[in-house]
């Protein structure tokens, strides 16, 4: 027999630290902002896919090194295997492409949404599970790839009514080029990068010291990671990665983006960038003002399969809200288009089967649970908020009809039961 001990006092379990819940009217708003960019996306061509949230380690240990396990939440499973909590999506994706998708026409347009799990230390817009829109364009290096890309991104912003980003493109192989020529090149190289990236610019130059760079040679690379602004600011820099930039920025120029910059200290000192990365910031955020990074990859040969170019971006979705929310972009609550409200026990079978008629028409509706008055119902009615309310007494009912109450205007007309589908849709 067990006896369950009752003098052990309850309390109350809070959520784990970095982690958020989301009232109904917060997920209103990310339901709403989510389907925007799932709609942009699919209007550029791009197909949805989704991955697992847990993966193997090793997927981001390949990717991004062994120190990596410090950031991410790693553990073994009860089957002894090296499991974590995808920390970003991109390896997942192009896992699922070496997997099962690289038979598939290119280029492949592929985005998702998810979570993903970092273990940081929280801050201000940045926590430990945190939201991802991402998009990849799988194929070849093209200006076209790129610019498609950064336009997709630039469209979803300006889709959930961002006004003030800013996007600034850079190309890894300018730098690269630099150090190539001042006798550092391949993966010596990427430590350096990692420091640019950072404006580490004491680092960076101890370790060109280190690898041989003179000092002249470092002074010239530093200084170009800080040359931004328009196009004219390559001058009459030549090479393949300088000319690349304009193309990409010549061709995001005709799609109607012209807050479109140069920075050729956007790095983004990760290995396996190959070429053109951007990023876009929303200036009103202050210091952690990006919403927005990625650049062109090559990431499939690490995973067993052919090597494959591609590009693409992650959106920080929470950022981007912040963003919208610090820029006073309103939401509008859709609510519902009707609310029932039975008066009296006698119909409220009735109110039942009308709200279950309206709802199978394709109308948003909802009818009282609380047995409330009609002036509380009302009340109610005007805070979902409902667009309408249907009164239904036995009164309209014994001439097959209810009151509609515009809840807006506050007017009321008699309608036959019989028409009120029509008349809603109307």
């Amino acid at each position: 027999m067990f006896i369950i001990d009752l003098s052990i006092s309850s309390h109350m379990i809070q959520r784990p630290r970095g982690t958020r819940d989301f009232g109904p009217e917060e997920m209103e708003v990310r339901r709403h902002h989510e389907g925007m960019m799932r709609r942009e996306a699919v209007l550029h061509g791009f197909k949805e896919i989704a991955t697992p949230i847990f993966e193997h380690t090793e997927l981001f240990t390949l990717k991004s090194g062994p120190g990596v396990v410090e950031e991410i939440y790693a553990f073994q499973d009860k089957g002894g295997r090296e499991i974590c909590l995808r920390p970003e999506l991109t390896a997942s994706v192009m896992r699922f492409f070496v997997n099962d998708l690289a038979t598939l026409p290119r280029p492949l347009k592929l985005f998702y949404f998810g979570q993903c799990f970092r273990y940081e230390r929280p801050q201000a817009g940045r926590y430990r599970e945190f939201f991802q829109f991402g998009a990849e364009i799988i194929g070849n290096p093209t200006p076209e790839t790129d610019a498609e890309a950064i336009g997709l991104a630039a469209a979803i912003l300006e889709r959930t009514g961002l006004k003030d980003y800013r996007i600034r493109i850079g190309h890894i192989g300018i730098l690269k080029e630099m150090l190539a020529a001042a006798g550092v090149s391949g993966d010596a190289a990427l430590p350096i990068l990692q420091k640019l990236d950072k404006k580490a610019y004491a680092e960076a130059e101890g370790l060109m010291a280190q690898a041989g760079v003179d000092a002249r040679a470092a002074e010239e690379i530093i200084s170009t990671t800080n040359i931004i602004g328009p196009v004219s600011v390559l001058g009459s820099r030549e090479g393949p990665a300088s000319d690349y930039i304009r193309q990409v920025c010549e061709m995001l120029l005709a799609m109607g983006f012209s807050n479109v910059s140069v920075d050729l200290g956007v790095v983004r000192g990760l290995a396996y960038y190959t070429g053109m990365v951007f990023e876009v910031d929303a200036p009103k955020l202050g210091a952690e003002k990006q919403i927005c990074g990625g650049g062109s990859y090559s990431l499939s040969e690490l995973f067993g399969g052919e090597k494959v170019f591609s590009t693409g971006f992650a959106i920080g979705f929470d950022r981007t809200l912040l963003a919208l929310q610090t820029e006073g972009v309103e939401f509008v609550k859709p609510g519902v288009t009707a609310f029932v409200v039975p008066i009296g026990d006698s119909v409220r079978s009735k109110a039942f089967q009308m709200v279950s008629e309206l709802r199978r028409a394709g109308i948003a509706a909802d009818v009282d649970l609380m047995r409330r008055g009609i002036g509380k119902s009302l009340k109610y009615a005007a805070t979902i908020p409902s667009r309408y309310a249907v009164i239904v007494g036995e009164k309209e009912l014994q001439s097959d009809s209810v009151t509609l109450r515009d809840m807006r205007s506050g007017e009321q007309s008699l309608v036959p039961t019989e028409e009120l589908v029509a008349v809603l849709r109307a």
